[in-house]
């Protein structure tokens, strides 16, 4: 079932709109999916092709690239939607079960519940992973994507492959791994099942049929995620619109001022280039 905006109030638990400059925003406000999970977002109406943005793992939708969008298009009121998938920020879930099949779910219901017309997809890390999987669900409504340090198939390539004998088989009799990351003190818990779903979704095995522009912005001195998944994912892409921009100095984050101008910019190019179309 499909929602127009006037019909939001109904699925929101708690809401509270702000105008900002001729655009409206909603926050505090979530979806409840059919299985009672609920999924908080932030919501920005405009004119135009919409904007998504997908975090990554274990981040949420308050991070600084999601602030910066979520700005930047207000002031330009063009529409905007970000949310926190299942079992992170302030969603519902537990982030030990979580997926990409699961994660690629709520991108859908958001898609497909609280936007109309023609969207772009901004996925970073995993999320450029969901970018990929709901942009190949819905080849009728994403018009174009913009991969930051997306990492497609990370599960496998970088996470499993990562373990050794003796700690794979410790992850299989547990159902759980300690996750060592530069971005907190203490590791974190994955669980087996995103190990096990992910290889359900690869997609670097083969083509990626997926027609529109593509923008993909990868630091060349990034440590989680290295700049030749991006190579992969532009040459599997069957677009033959795809950019790789690559920052000699840019870190997993992409997150420095310079790094928030180039995304804005590539941003503004591409609306230009779907709006077009």
């Amino acid at each position: 079932m499909r929602y127009e905006p006037q019909d939001i109030d109904r699925l929101l638990k708690e809401e509270r709109r702000i105008p900002m400059s001729g655009s409206e925003i909603i926050q505090s406000a979530s979806l409840t999916r059919s299985d009672g999970a609920t999924i908080a977002f932030d919501q920005i109406r405009g004119e135009g092709p919409g904007v998504i943005f997908l975090h990554g793992l274990k981040s949420d939708r308050g991070g600084t690239k999601a602030v910066h969008l979520m700005q930047h298009c207000q002031s330009k009121n063009i529409p905007f939607l970000t949310f926190d998938m299942f079992g992170h920020g302030e969603s519902s879930g537990d982030f030990v079960q979580g997926s990409i099949t699961r994660w690629t779910e709520d991108a859908l219901a958001m898609l497909d519940e609280l936007t109309t017309g023609p969207q772009i997809l901004v996925g970073s890390s995993m999320g450029g992973w969901v970018m990929l999987k709901t942009a190949l669900a819905r080849t009728n409504r994403v018009a174009g994507l913009i991969g930051i340090a997306a990492a497609p198939d990370f599960t496998e390539n970088l996470m499993w492959a990562s373990l050794t004998q003796d700690q794979r088989e410790a992850f299989l009799e547990t159902g759980r791994h300690a996750l060592p990351t530069s971005y907190e003190d203490e590791p974190y818990d994955i669980g087996i099942k995103l190990i096990e779903d992910g290889r359900g979704a690869l997609l670097l095995k083969s083509p990626i049929a997926f027609a529109g522009p593509v923008r993909l912005l990868h630091g060349l001195e990034d440590s989680d995620v290295p700049w030749q998944t991006a190579v992969k994912t532009s040459e599997q892409l069957t677009s033959n619109d795809v950019t790789l921009t690559l920052v000699k100095d840019g870190l997993h984050n992409l997150s420095r001022p310079q790094d928030l101008d180039l995304l804005t910019s590539t941003l503004d190019g591409l609306i230009a280039k779907v709006g077009s179309l």
